[in-house]
């Protein structure tokens, strides 16, 4: 057997690695920063996990099934599954955004209140 296996064929030179001198390295990303806006928004930096425990603890999940109109708040409520649905449904996390909003609206409106008759 020459230089041919013995199926006929050359053997396989080893390839030489190729060196790339151009070669470029990736741009570093840009850390974007937040707007002034974005910043003063009442939902920035809170977690979804966060409103609807809040949400709960405040309203309950009795309410929660009635303004909303979904499955996992009617029947056998969990935080989990809850919290799986409003990641998956964007209309239905932004339906407890808004209710979340209002609670602390009222809140507000609370403490201006109470602050109110404690002068008097």
């Amino acid at each position: 057997m020459n230089a041919k296996s013995k199926y006929g064929k050359k053997p396989l030179e080893k390839a030489e690695p190729i060196e790339l001198q151009d070669e470029k390295k990736p741009a570093k990303k840009i850390k974007r920063q937040a707007t002034q806006e974005q910043l003063d928004h009442p939902l920035h930096g809170v977690k979804l996990f966060e409103i609807l425990e809040s949400l709960v603890d405040y309203y309950g999940w009795k309410y929660l099934a009635d303004e909303v109109k979904i499955m996992c708040f009617k029947v056998n409520p969990t935080m989990k599954v809850s919290l799986k649905f409003l990641r998956k449904y964007k209309w239905a996390r932004e339906h407890v955004e808004d209710i979340y909003m209002d609670m602390l609206e009222d809140e507000r409106y609370q403490r201006r209140q109470a602050k109110r008759n404690s002068k008097t």
